[in-house]
Order: structure tokens, then C-alpha cells, then sequence
């Protein structure tokens, strides 16, 4: 599937609306995240970044509109069917184990067995260093449990869950919040390898000068709604954060006024 540049679509969401009771999360929201580029979503609090994502990743149905994974179509995913198309999502609170260890964490849900029921530990511990080594991940001693890492390392190491589970396509979200200046580069650089290693991201983040650090493409969204595309080099950062604090749409209507 491509998009009207002739830019290979790997999935996208058509006129996606959702409501929670008499609140409106999503209303007609659209959006396409190309393959191997890594594409932002970013808006104030309760703009709708956070529902979107959840339908991309089957935890929730949406109420009306398309999910389109490689060309096929979908009216809902269920988790089950994300996974099955390589899908993986990293929440803000990452859903680690800490009283698990790294290998534990990168296996959870998905941990591998001899004669079928018997936990292979030589096997995940393999493989659990060889995927760090891959992605150039830190950890001196793998048997630690990861309540005792750093923030850096324990994103870390529910990047290179999903990379393992997802195999292409990569939710983050909020990947450095409340993260150092030295952890957020070392995540950054991470997340800005994995285009050249065969997947596709999608961010949603509050920092703006880290969405320009990584993205390719930027979406805005704004009370449910997906108001605005650019392509980073089209947009400053202190534009971008322009749009977001005052609204896109009343930034638009100014600037026609002006004209």
C-alpha cells in the first residue's frame, strides 16, 4: 500500500472516531505511518494521542472507521491480531516485571520451552544478549531484576521486548519521560536506529525537541481530532509548539487573516 507520494504505507487509520459515554475521544482521526520511518503524534492532554495508539494496538475497538495493516482492512484489532502482524506498543508506565530479571522481562508473556513445558533459561539468556548486543543496549549482568535498573536501562529493555515480540512496527509511548538529559540520548539514538533495522515507529511525545531529534513525519491532534501533517523539515520547533499552545486552527485562521 502507498501513500499519494508513493511512500510505502505500512499501516493507517481512516476517519477513526471514538467516544467514552458523552465524552468524545476521537472524532474522523487519520493518520499513516510509512515503513521504516518513524512518524510523531503530538498534541496537548486530552487530545486523543493516547486513545489512537490503544486502537493501533487492539486494547480498545473503536466506534466507527478503517484500520488498515499492510493493505488489509480491519474494523477493529484485537491485541492478539496486533501481534500477529508485528505490532508492539511501549506504555509510559512499560509494564515491566521488576522483581523479574532482564531476560525474564524480554520473554514475559512469550517465554520459550523445551519438551513443551519446561522454561528454557540457557535459550532466553542467549538470546536475550545477543538482541542487546544488536541494539547496543548496556546491561553488564542480565539477572538483574529490573526493578533496580535505571530509567534509561529499564525503557531499555521494553524497547528490546518489543523489538523482539513486534518484529515491525513500534508504539512508544512518552519513550524518555521523567528520563535524564544522557539517558533521553541514549533512547533517542536507539529509537532512531531501528528504521535502518527494518521497522517502523510511532511516537507520541510532549518533547518537542525530541520528536524533531527522530521523526520523519508529524501529526497534530487537537481535541480528538488529527488537524494538522507536516514533515519536520517543513515546521521549527518553536512553530510546532506554537500551533500546539494556541491550536492549529486558530493559528490557521490568523495567518489567513493576515494574508
Amino acid at each position: 500500500m502507498e501513500d499519494s507520494k508513493g511512500n510505502i504505507v505500512f499501516a493507517s487509520l481512516k476517519n477513526i472516531s471514538k467516544s467514552f459515554g458523552k465524552v468524545k475521544a476521537l472524532e474522523d482521526a487519520s493518520i499513516e505511518i510509512e515503513r521504516n520511518k518513524i512518524t510523531a503524534i503530538v498534541g496537548d492532554n486530552g487530545s486523543g494521542k493516547s486513545t489512537l495508539i490503544k486502537i493501533l494496538s487492539g486494547a480498545i475497538r473503536p466506534d466507527s472507521g478503517s484500520i488498515y495493516i499492510e493493505g488489509k482492512p480491519y474494523r477493529y484489532l484485537t491485541p492478539k491480531l496486533a501481534y500477529q502482524h508485528g505490532i508492539a506498543t511501549v506504555y509510559q508506565d512499560l509494564a515491566l516485571d521488576n522483581f523479574r530479571d532482564v531476560a525474564g522481562n524480554i520473554f514475559l508473556g512469550r517465554e520459550i520451552t523445551k519438551f513443551g513445558f519446561i522454561l528454557d533459561y540457557k535459550r532466553m539468556y542467549e538470546e536475550t544478549e545477543t538482541l542487546l548486543k544488536k541494539l547496543n543496549i548496556d546491561i553488564p549482568y542480565l539477572k538483574t531484576p529490573v526493578g533496580f535498573l535505571s530509567g534509561g536501562q529499564r525503557q531499555s529493555v521494553a524497547i528490546g521486548r518489543a523489538i523482539y515480540q513486534g518484529k515491525k512496527l513500534i508504539i512508544l509511548d512518552e519513550p524518555t519521560a521523567a528520563m535524564g538529559v544522557k539517558e533521553s540520548i541514549a533512547t533517542n539514538n536507539l529509537i532512531k536506529s531501528l528504521p535502518n533495522r527494518g521497522f517502523s515507529v510511532l511516537v507520541i511525545s510532549h518533547d518537542i525537541y525530541q520528536v524533531f531529534d527522530i521523526a520523519d513525519k508529524i501529526y497534530i491532534m487537537e481535541h480528538g481530532e488529527v488537524v494538522d501533517q507536516v514533515m519536520k523539515a517543513q515546521i521549527t520547533p518553536q512553530e510546532l509548539r506554537e500551533r500546539i499552545s494556541r491550536g492549529v486552527k486558530k493559528s490557521l485562521r490568523k495567518s489567513e487573516s493576515i494574508d
